[in-house]
């Protein structure tokens, strides 16, 4: 084909087309559309060198290889440089072809790329977009077509299904859907869901899942259109735990608004309130339509002045908070103590837009606390103030006297305690008594003045605190006591008596402190107990000395008795008929370093006080039974008495240790005699009874040691198993010159015989006496016309007969 064809050929093409010869790279030939593309008039291309349309370096490189014979083929797109020298985008198409076997052409098709390349960069900016929009949504995106092939997904969806780094950097859509399935909590569930959301292309849906790290996943899923037909789908997944939280969160802290044991008001930024919680309605009796728009000054101002008020709420502004307690009213007017803490909500600029207020009935607790006050104070039973309370009213009464001169600066201490007491516990009970002590509060509380103080220290005793009372005003009110204690009572169907004994110190002559004070009156009480009781009696140093002896002898006793420092020594027992000694009284001696010979009267009445009588008196019953076994192992057969005190005859275990007392010494208990005061015979009669007869029944004998003096009564010697009573020396000693004593033991003696019990006489001094008892026909008698007690060994000497 020459190049005239070549000519005609490319006029009547679309596309622009140039001819170049391959030496000059010259245009040797240009169509129409070419100079058009280029804004050239026809014609004017020709001769153009090629490189001048260059508007790229790549160009110009390629141009120049061509030169070289480099190159002689190019598909490309490019730049042209237009005759304004404005730059075109166009694929360009560069062939070299023969026309014969001498001549070349290089023929240049070239195509407008300019609206292609601007729809193209369109769709490029689209696309951006539509990925930046991707990526900035709060949700994570999955695009699918209608196969389920991923199309594309912005990183929080990676991020929600913790994508691995191998799936992010490769296609594998199978990969992904398998790991999506992993995460899945019910995966066959999860998967029905999608098989059926994928065969209905225009099924809209929303799902929750829940993955195995604990998230909760909201999935929407929407039809994806192009030219109003489905062409794929938009998954949506949104991590929901936070909104499920904050829910549960809600709807826990709804709950507990509605539940709380504490009443709940909430007012708006205007400290109105709008809302209250039940416990708020029962505790003010307020419904919440009655509260709704009041403001808290309303609801405090009704008990709190508005100074206060306004202190309330300047904290609240300042630093979010108050809390305190306040008296309020109820509906009914009735007064009710709360804690109650106010909170201020703010909003995200630090503006109040709430106040929460929270109430908690203090009203049981504060009552209780009184009560527990008043227990702490008073006495449970009387309701009468204990020593605690004695003692603060006591350190005010030395303040107050201290200050103040002559008779104004004394007070009076009384110091009461009721006789014989335990007498009414033990018979009608305790419950009995405990409505005695009572009945003697409100008969004191008639006694006293209102400045007066009456405590209850426990148990019978009683302590009085006379405000500004001197010795006269003391006096005046203890006889005021005893009168009124000692007038009768009727509890019941039972009448009876009761005394009291009443010791009184001054201050400040008697102590200037509450201890001291009481101590005396204390001591002064008890020695109206040693006097008879029910009477009172002032305080003198002197007993304080005695007290102080007899806290001394009770101390040496004990470590007397641990010391083995006691002894006995055994007075004989004559028989009037044949004047032969049958048999001897123990006695108890004790020899103290320090107190020299204490005498019996003086320690064995405090050996009683103290309870160490159980085991001095456990003592002498094994040292005596063990000397009449040794006495009886020498062929001297003696009946030996040992004195038996009440508070040793309760023991529980007292017939037990009786009894293994003769079983160690191996004694016949024919040889021992336990002489028993009146008293222990008149106390709890069957209980008494009970154990006389296990005595009685060891073969031990029994006798009533100083008959006459006590509660005599004839029902006991006809019951209990006695054999012998002892007639007290204080009937013996006058005789035969005082004629009632000689009635009284003659009517001692027949009475005896009439019982067939033995008699003795105790304290005879004289043959006188010992002859009137013998025409009395007394049995058997004891005293120093006999001998006095002797220590054993003595006692062989003089009045056993060698064997």
């Amino acid at each position: 084909m020459s190049k005239g064809q070549w000519e005609s050929l490319i006029e009547g093409m679309l596309e622009a087309v140039l001819l170049v010869d391959p030496v000059q790279l010259h245009v040797v030939a240009a169509n129409r559309a070419a100079h058009l593309l280029l804004g050239l008039e026809p014609e004017t291309l020709m001769d153009t060198p090629v490189v001048d349309l260059a508007a790229s370096p790549e160009d110009m490189y390629f141009w120049e290889d061509v030169a070289a014979g480099l190159s002689n083929n190019i598909y490309s797109e490019t730049l042209l440089r237009r005759f304004d020298q404005s730059v075109v985008h166009v694929m360009r198409r560069v062939t070299l072809i023969h026309l014969d076997a001498d001549t070349a052409l290089y023929v240049v098709a070239i195509r407008d790329h300019t609206d292609q390349r601007q729809v193209e960069s369109e769709l490029e900016k689209l696309i951006a977009e539509l990925r930046a929009t991707l990526e900035s949504t709060a949700d994570g995106i999955l695009v699918t077509d209608l196969d389920g092939s991923i199309r594309s997904y912005n990183h929080l969806f990676a991020k929600l299904w913790s994508l691995p780094e191998e799936l992010l950097t490769q296609r594998n859509d199978n990969a992904i859907y398998a790991w999506m399935d992993n995460c899945i909590v019910d995966a066959s569930h999860y998967n029905e869901r999608l098989a059926s959301i994928r065969r209905s292309p225009l099924l809209e849906a929303t799902d929750v899942l829940v993955l195995h790290t604990g998230k909760v996943l909201e999935r929407v899923t929407l039809p994806q259109y192009a030219r109003g037909r489905p062409i794929g789908r938009v998954y949506s997944f949104r991590d929901i735990s936070q909104k499920l939280a904050d829910q549960a969160r809600l709807q826990l802290a709804s709950k507990v608004f509605e539940a709380s044991a504490d009443a709940i008001f909430i007012t708006n930024e205007l400290q109105e309130i709008i809302t209250v919680n039940p416990s708020f309605e029962r505790l003010t009796q307020f419904s919440e339509a009655e509260m709704m728009g009041l403001s808290i000054r309303d609801f405090l101002l009704d008990q709190w002045d508005d100074n206060m008020v306004a202190a309330i709420m300047f904290d609240i502004d300042e630093h979010g908070f108050w809390e305190g307690e306040i008296w309020n009213r109820r509906k009914d007017g009735h007064a009710y103590l709360c804690m109650i803490s106010l909170v201020a909500v703010q909003n995200e600029k630090n503006e109040t837009v709430h106040t929460i207020g929270f109430f908690k009935d203090r009203t049981e607790n504060y009552n209780a606390k009184q009560k527990i006050e008043e227990l702490a104070f008073s006495d449970a039973l009387t309701g009468l103030p204990n020593r605690l309370l004695l003692e603060e009213r006591v350190s005010q009464s030395i303040t107050h006297a201290s200050r103040q001169s002559g008779e104004s600066g004394e007070f009076a201490i009384l110091f009461l305690d009721l006789d014989n007491f335990k007498q009414i516990n033990d018979s009608l009970g305790h419950s009995f008594g405990d409505r005695v002590l009572v009945e003697v509060t409100e008969r004191l509380s008639t006694c006293l003045r209102q400045v007066d103080t009456a405590a209850r220290l426990g148990g019978d005793e009683f302590v009085l605190l006379l405000h500004q009372a001197n010795a006269a005003g003391a006096e005046i009110c203890a006889r005021r006591i005893l009168a009124e204690v000692g007038a009768p009572f009727c509890m019941g169907d039972i009448q009876f008596s009761l005394t009291c004994s009443i010791g009184i110190a001054l201050y400040p002559a008697d102590g200037q402190r509450m201890e001291d004070l009481i101590k005396n009156a204390d001591s002064a009480m008890y020695h109206v107990k040693e006097r008879g009781r029910a009477d009172f009696r002032f305080y003198q140093r002197q007993m304080n000395i005695d007290l102080l002896s007899r806290v001394k002898i009770d101390h040496a006793m004990r470590l007397a008795l641990d010391a083995q420092e006691f002894r006995l020594h055994y007075q004989p027992l004559v028989n009037l008929h044949n004047n032969r000694v049958f048999g001897a009284e123990a006695l108890l001696r004790w020899h103290d370093k320090e107190l020299g010979e204490v005498s019996p009267a003086k320690f064995i009445p405090i050996a009683e006080e103290t309870g160490l009588i159980i085991a001095l008196g456990t003592w002498v019953m094994h040292t005596a039974i063990a000397q009449a076994a040794a006495w009886n192992q020498q062929g001297q057969h003696l009946r030996i008495s040992i004195n038996v005190s009440a508070l040793q005859f309760q023991q529980a275990n007292f017939v037990d240790i009786l009894s293994g007392a003769l079983a160690q010494a191996q004694l016949n208990p024919d040889c021992i005699e336990l002489e028993l005061t009146e008293s222990i015979l008149i106390r709890d009669a069957e209980e008494t009874l009970k154990k006389l007869t296990a005595i009685a029944s060891l073969g031990v004998r029994m006798s009533i040691d100083d008959f006459g003096t006590g509660y005599s009564s004839l029902s006991y010697l006809k019951r209990f198993p006695i054999s012998k009573l002892k007639i007290d020396r204080s009937f013996v000693m006058n005789l035969p010159d005082d004629e009632s004593d000689i009635a009284i033991v003659t009517a001692i003696i027949n009475m005896a015989h009439a019982l067939k019990l033995t008699v003795i006489a105790e304290g005879v001094e004289t043959d006188q006496q010992k002859d009137l008892l013998n025409s009395l026909h007394c049995n058997e008698i004891q005293g120093f016309l006999i001998a006095s007690a002797l220590a054993p060994q003595e006692f062989e000497s003089k009045h056993l007969t060698p064997m």
